[in-house]
This record gives C-alpha cells, sequence and structure tokens, in this order.
C-alpha cells in the first residue's frame, strides 16, 4: 500500500500494516495477496507519475523502513531526516518510503517483498540512494542487496551497530549507526535511585525485542545480585499495565521499545508509554531523546536529532557523487545526561544525585519568568507605592512637628497677648480689689470698736462672716488675673461655655463701666457644652469684649451697648460679640485676622490673629460681619462635646 506526501514523497507497506490491528487479530493469506497486488500498482502509478514529469534532476531516494508509523524514535528521526536533507540537497529530492517489517504478526514473506519493490522501478532508473531505517531493514537490506539494486549506495541508518556484524560493509555502502548503551543507562538509575532492587524492562514481543533481549543480558551480567531485570515479552498489554502498577518498592521501569506484545497486538509508541506512565507506581526511564517530556524521567540520552542531522549530511554528500566507501562515520554514543524536571519531582529525585553537567529541561518557571509583566508592573506599583507612604509619613511628621510648634507658638503668643491684656486691665484689677479690701478694712475698724466697747458675740460674729467673704473675694479676683497670667497649653476637657462668658464679662467689667458701656447677655437656656481649654476660650471672648469695648470709643453715651449671644445647634454652639459702634474700616475688612493689621494708634494688631488660631485649635471659625443698624458683630461657631454634658 503507497501512501503520497508532500514533495513527491511516499511510504509504502509491504507488510499489510493494519492486518494485525490493536488487539491482534489475523486476516486470511488472501487479503495479504490482494494487498500487496494494490502496492504495486500503486508504486507503479507513482512511479509513472514521476517518469510523466519533465527531464527534472530529481534525486530518488527509497527509504526502507523497519516499523510502520507509531515507533516514537523512527518516525521522529526520518522526519527530522527529511527536512535536513531537502536543506543540504538543495535540489528536488523525491523520498520513497517501504515497510518491511510486519505489523505484530501479520507480515507479507520477504521475497514477496522484494519483488514489490523490485517492480516499482521496472520501468525507470533504480534510486540513486537506498537508506535503512533501524536494525530490521538494515538486516533485510543486506540479506536481499543482490536483489535490490546492488550498483544504487545503501546507507543503513538508525541502527545499532550489533546488526551489522554479519559481515563488512561494501565500497558502496556506508553506515550512520549508534552504539546503545542499556548496561549504562542502569547506571543511570543507580546514581538516581541507588536503592533500586528491581528494573521492569519493556522490550516487546517482536524482531526488536526478540532480537535485544539475549544482547541485554549478557550487558546485564555485571549487576547479578544487584539488581533484578523483569522482561515483558511474555506478557500482553494489559498484563505489561497491571505488573508496572503494582511493582514492589526500589523499583524502576526502563522502555526499550515495543511495538507489538505476545498476542500480537500492534501498539503505537505513544499511547505504550503515556499508559505506561499513568499506570506505573515506579519511575520511567527510556535512552532515546524522543522520549523526554512523554514521561521519562531521564539520564544519557541517545540524541535522534544529532544522528538524523549525521544521516543527512551523508546522504546529501553520496548524492552529489562522493563515494560511500570513503564516508566511514563512527557509531554515535549516549549525549550528555538530561532529566525532566517534573519527574524528577513526582518521584522525589534530588537535583544533587544528578551526574555533573547535568540538563533538567520542563523546568516549571519562576513566578518572575512566568508572569515578567505581571510581577514587573505590580513590584513598579510597590514601590511606587511605598514612595507615596514614604512621603507621607514624611509629611506626617512634618505636619506633626508643625503642629507642636505652632502650638507652642500659639501657647507663647496667647501668653504675651494675656499679659498685654492683664497690663491694659491693672486699673480694672485695682478697682476690683479695692472694693473687698475697703470692706475689710471697715469691717476690721468696726470690729475693733465693737471689741473695745465689749459688743455681742452675735454681732462680731457677723462681722468676721463679712470679712471673710470679702476676703475669699479678693482671692477670687488675684486667682482669676493669675490663670491668665500663667503659661498655659492647649488642654481640651468638657466645658459650659456660659460661666467662661461670664467670667470674661466680670473681668472687664470696670473697664466698661469707666467707659460707660454696657452689656447684655442672651445666652441660650440649653448648656453650651464643647470640648475646648476654659483660659484659652476666655482670652478670645476678652480680647472680643475689648475690641468692642473700643469701637465704641467715638459713639455717644447713650448709644454705648455690647450684646453677648449664645446659640445652641445640634452639632455645634455659637457664641457672638456686637457693639453699636461706627462698624468695620472697608479697607481692613479682607484682613481682619491678618498678623499686625490694627486700626488702634497703640495696637499691635496681633489679638485677632490668636483669636483665630485658638479658635482654630478648638476645630471652630470666627468671623465678622457689620451690623444693619451700625456696628460689628464677630461671632465664634465650635463643635458640640460629643458628652453633651460636664463630667
Amino acid at each position: 500500500m503507497v501512501h503520497p506526501a508532500m514533495s513527491g514523497r511516499t511510504r509504502h507497506s509491504a507488510s499489510a500494516q493494519n492486518a494485525g490491528g490493536l488487539a491482534g487479530k489475523s486476516r486470511p493469506a488472501r487479503g495479504v495477496c490482494r494487498r500487496l497486488q494494490v502496492a504495486s500498482l500503486g508504486g507503479l502509478l507513482v512511479i509513472a507519475a514521476a517518469t510523466s514529469q519533465a527531464q527534472s534532476p530529481i534525486e530518488q531516494v527509497l527509504v526502507l523502513q523497519s516499523l510502520d508509523r507509531g515507533n516514537l524514535t523512527l518516525d521522529h528521526f526520518t522526519a527530522t531526516f527529511r527536512v535536513s536533507l531537502d536543506q543540504r540537497a538543495g535540489k528536488p529530492v523525491n523520498v520513497v518510503q517501504v515497510v518491511v517489517g510486519p505489523t505484530g504478526f501479520i507480515g507479507a514473506p520477504e521475497q514477496a517483498i522484494v519483488d514489490i519493490i523490485r517492480s516499482m522501478y521496472a520501468d525507470r532508473p533504480p534510486p540513486d540512494l537506498i537508506m535503512t531505517v533501524g536494525g530490521p531493514a538494515a538486516l533485510f537490506a543486506r540479506k536481499h542487496r543482490r536483489q535490490l539494486f546492488p550498483g544504487s549506495p545503501l546507507l543503513i541508518a538508525a541502527a545499532d551497530q550489533r546488526y551489522l556484524r554479519d559481515g563488512p560493509f561494501g565500497e558502496n555502502e556506508s553506515a550512520v549507526t549508534v552504539a546503545n548503551d542499556l548496561p549504562g543507562l542502569i547506571d543511570d538509575i543507580l546514581r538516581v535511585l541507588p536503592e533500586t532492587r528491581q528494573v521492569f524492562m519493556v522490550t516487546g514481543s517482536g524482531a526488536i525485542g526478540r532480537f535485544w533481549r539475549p544482547e541485554l543480558e549478557t550487558g546485564f551480567a555485571r549487576f547479578r545480585g544487584r539488581v533484578t531485570f523483569i522482561w515483558s515479552d511474555t506478557l500482553s498489554l494489559p498484563e505489561i499495565l497491571d505488573r508496572v502498577a503494582n511493582l514492589p518498592a526500589h523499583s524502576a521501569i526502563v522502555y526499550q521499545t515495543f511495538g507489538s506484545d505476545a498476542q500480537g497486538g500492534a501498539y503505537p509508541a505513544e499511547q505504550v508509554i503515556a499508559d505506561l506512565h499513568a499506570r506505573a507506581n515506579a519511575p520511567l526511564f527510556a535512552q532515546q531523546s524522543p522520549y523526554l517530556g512523554h514521561g521519562v524521567v531521564g539520564g544519557s540520552m541517545m540524541n535522534i536529532d544529532g544522528l538524523a542531522h549525521r544521516t543527512a549530511d551523508v546522504a546529501g554528500r553520496i548524492l552529489i557523487g562522493e563515494s560511500p566507501a570513503s564516508l566511514r562515520v563512527p557509531p554515535q554514543s549516549r549525549g550528555p545526561p538530561i532529566y525532566d524536571w517534573r519527574e524528577l519531582q513526582r518521584w522525589g529525585i534530588p537535583e544533587s544525585r544528578l551526574p555533573p553537567l547535568s540538563v533538567v529541561q520542563f523546568r516549571r518557571p519562576s513566578l518572575l519568568a512566568e508572569y515578567q509583566l505581571t510581577v514587573l508592573a505590580a513590584l513598579g506599583a510597590l514601590l511606587l507605592q511605598s514612595l507615596l507612604i514614604a512621603r507621607l509619613l514624611y509629611e506626617r511628621r512634618a505636619r506633626q512637628r508643625a503642629e507642636i510648634d505652632s502650638r507652642r507658638n500659639l501657647a507663647l503668643a496667647a501668653d504675651a497677648n494675656r499679659r498685654e491684656t492683664i497690663s491694659a486691665l491693672t486699673t480694672s484689677i485695682g478697682h476690683e480689689l479695692g472694693q473687698p479690701l475697703s470692706a475689710i478694712a471697715h469691717n476690721a475698724e468696726a470690729l475693733q470698736m465693737m471689741v473695745t466697747d465689749g459688743a455681742a458675740p452675735g454681732v462680731t460674729g457677723e462681722i468676721v462672716a463679712d470679712i471673710k467673704a470679702e476676703a475669699v473675694l479678693a482671692t477670687q479676683i488675684i486667682e482669676r488675673h493669675r490663670s491668665m497670667l500663667r503659661s498655659h497649653q492647649l488642654q481640651k476637657k468638657p466645658i459650659d461655655l456660659h460661666p467662661v462668658i461670664e467670667e470674661s464679662l466680670a473681668l472687664v467689667a470696670h473697664d466698661m463701666s469707666m467707659r460707660q458701656v454696657q452689656a447684655t447677655l442672651d445666652l441660650s437656656s440649653t448648656p453650651c457644652v464643647i470640648d475646648g481649654d476654659q483660659v484659652l476660650l476666655q482670652q478670645v471672648l476678652i480680647n472680643l469684649l475689648r475690641n468692642a469695648v473700643d469701637a465704641l470709643a467715638e459713639t455717644p453715651p447713650a448709644r454705648r451697648h455690647i450684646t453677648i449671644r449664645s446659640a445652641v445647634k445640634a452639632a455645634d454652639v455659637e457664641v457672638s460679640v456686637s457693639d453699636s459702634g461706627t462698624g468695620l474700616p472697608t479697607e481692613i475688612v479682607g484682613t481682619l485676622f491678618t498678623p499686625f493689621v490694627t486700626t488702634k494708634s497703640q495696637g499691635v494688631g496681633i489679638g485677632l490673629t490668636i483669636a483665630q488660631r485658638i479658635v482654630a485649635a478648638h476645630g471652630g471659625t470666627i468671623a465678622a460681619h457689620e451690623n444693619q443698624s451700625g456696628g460689628a458683630t464677630f461671632t465664634i461657631t465650635l463643635p458640640r462635646s460629643a458628652s453633651r454634658k460636664l463630667a
């Protein structure tokens, strides 16, 4: 049967490849004969088609295959060889493939295969090159050399050198062979798995398996007493799979070849090795490089790609006229050790046990290698985020330092402002103290007279009580002014603003009286509780009251009036100080709270600035506006305390 291929290539199976099937079923010999006739006719048609072409210098290569498609090693070798030959030849090459080996237990007689091949070239020149692939095809070609175009060069390829021990090469013959070293593979196994005691050999039951078992038994003799070898050539594939699934501990599996099992069933190698890998309870090894990546652990493997390229090089040189006898190529040995990382992980084999200079393939890529762009983007984002966080922390620390400095400066400025205020209220202080001290003096004189006159004890006791009350009043006045003079830092606690308003008004009451200013309190019935510092807020109110008194200097005495109001809302409270004076000068309306802005001839211009900072430190605001009826109103807005009541 002939299979057309690209570029004029054909594959001709003279072994009735479909006769065996996966189940190894045989077919009548008559069917074989019919297929041989069809194959012969197909071959003649291919030759006729080639003859009908124009007289083009197409090289004709006859490839004798040991096995039909399905052998992973030979298929890989053939595909790589054909590509490499096309690249080297530099001119069209027509490749016709003929399978000379049986499929399973079904195959045509060798002479019938020879006759078919000869009939394919009956009406045209013999092939320019005959090449065999695999050991069985090499034996076939050398056995029937006299009948298979002895004048054409013969190139034996992809065959172990042990297949060629029956005689020397002729002048028109060459070979690119290999030196398989299965005992060396066992050494590799014992290196990475030193506790191995049993090796299950998968060799198949066909011609290749029958050839290799005695060869391997001889080579394995040096392992006697250390390793026991179990052979699969008497088992069917289902039996083999059962065995590899139940191997004892410290076992290994070696896949040499398969082709067919003991029942004659033909199976593709890729299917067999996949089933072995899925069922096996022990690591799987093979010597040919195409099996790496299909479930084998690895080792020093035969490089089939390299073998195919060397073979194509020799074939190309023969096609351009070089003598095959001059192209003697030494057998190819195993390559450097190479392993499958996935299988090392599966069977727990540490890389420290691998031979020096071992190559580990199929290693799982690192996170960076597999997701390089994503990882780099994430690292970039993380770096940017880190820089932003560092910047924010720096700014937060700088802000905290600024706030600390601001509070310190506020305390210093407020302290200076309080001292200036107390200095301005010296007359008021003297007047306030004068009243209780004068009362104490008069009461003391009266008491002295009564004691001299022998007054009743009840009367003297009443005078003593008056003296004590006036002394307490004097002490309170002194303490009130001392608290204004004392250096102070912001200390918040729940306070009611109404007593603060009343005390502030008391501090400036004498000054207001001297300037004929009337004051009216319009306070909310609801307590004005906030979280604040009593001393600093009192300083703000005194500052506003003094400014209001100063603003009334040019107002007629009858109209000099100040109103202090409070209002309690849902989230905040408002305290306002209104006067009936001349109002705010137009030129400073927008800069009222700017430092050193003042309309007073003796003023410094920091009172309202300090007041604004104190209010801001409490989370509030201070604003000013003109009254419709004249004068100005300053309003302080502060957030209500969450407790809504005093502690």
